[in-house]
């Protein structure tokens, strides 16, 4: 039985993975954290277990595992600790707002040997497993673009909290969060980047981006696009991935793509059966833990530090107005 200590309720998943915890064998929730007493004292006795106000107690107990749902600001300072105590981590996205942070996470993971686990649950959806055979399996031909957009109207439908605008906790907005889907979903397809450009708007007047797209060239010039909103109501996920012999579009659940056949014009053809889909990033997280390792592939420490350099270059791209060169 791993048993799990909760870091924080700030980020509006940190509910959904406290339900989630409770549904999987061998897990077993033992405490709680929060930088924010009152609420962590109510979550705690919601959860029935003990809360600690001091990190250090906390990390002390008979905790084996952490799962981070801190403000992101506060990921440097909470996730060292906790690997220099021996505790496997499990960290909703984004592992840092820095590239020089999140190496300082990662140095601290592999010198204290913990199991690590980051939050990147498109990767276990079957859609976008399918559209990663077809690019690997060569049937879209050479890549030449791709997009993916994840929006949801957190700030026009006004139920985002208002701390979420708290650049001092956030570290940033729509990309910094939701837009991470985007990139982590390209970077999983196409690697890492040579340069990435960024632009961003805040059509509400909040403190951080509502609205952004970023645009990447990848390896043999093939452009990403990627795309979010705090904005945007009735849109569902979209993956779109085009190529010489091919392309496929994914809406939601719903997978259309159209197949060259015999150097001739492009013609639809019914997808294939997609693949299963793969259990939660969480539920991969505990499975490590009890085996003692490896860490999950595709949700380790370097897809981790990926995310956070693109998502960084984009920040510094809307700040400076230029590309960032990689």
């Amino acid at each position: 039985m791993i048993s799990v200590g909760m870091i924080s309720k700030w980020h509006v998943h940190a509910g959904g993975y406290a339900d989630q915890l409770r549904e999987i064998p061998g897990a077993n929730i033992a405490a709680v954290w929060d930088e924010n007493p009152a609420r962590g004292e109510e979550w705690a006795k919601e959860l029935g277990v003990p809360f600690f106000a001091d990190y250090e107690a906390f990390l002390a107990s008979d905790i084996k595992a952490i799962v981070c749902d801190s403000p992101t600001m506060m990921h440097t300072a909470l996730l060292t600790k906790a690997a220099a105590a021996g505790k496997y981590i499990f960290t909703e996205k984004l592992l840092a707002t820095s590239t020089e942070d999140a190496l300082k996470i990662a140095e601290a993971v592999r010198e204290n040997g913990v199991s690590f686990t980051i939050s990147l649950p498109c990767k276990s959806d079957p859609t976008v497993q399918y559209v990663k055979q077809l690019v690997q399996g060569g049937k879209l031909g050479k890549v030449t673009g791709a997009r993916f957009r994840r929006s949801h109207s957190g700030v026009s439908g006004n139920w985002l909290p208002s701390y979420w605008f708290n650049l001092e906790e956030s570290g940033g907005g729509a990309l910094m969060d939701l837009g991470a889907h985007p990139v982590y979903v390209l970077a999983e397809l196409f690697g890492m980047p040579k340069r990435l450009a960024a632009l961003m708007t805040n059509l509400y007047g909040t403190s951080s981006d509502e609205n952004t797209i970023a645009l990447a060239e990848f390896e043999g010039g093939m452009l990403g696009t990627m795309e979010t909103a705090f904005v945007t109501d009735c849109v569902p996920d979209i993956l779109e991935v085009y190529g010489t012999k091919g392309a496929v579009y994914v809406r939601g659940d719903e997978v259309i793509q159209a197949l060259r056949a015999d150097g001739g014009n492009l013609v639809p053809v019914p997808a294939e059966a997609l693949p299963e889909a793969k259990p939660s990033p969480l539920a991969q997280f505990i499975a490590a833990c009890e085996a003692g390792g490896p860490n999950p592939a595709g949700f380790d420490l370097e897809d981790a530090v990926i995310m956070t350099r693109m998502i960084e270059a984009a920040y510094q791209s809307e700040a400076s107005g230029k590309t960032i060169t990689f």
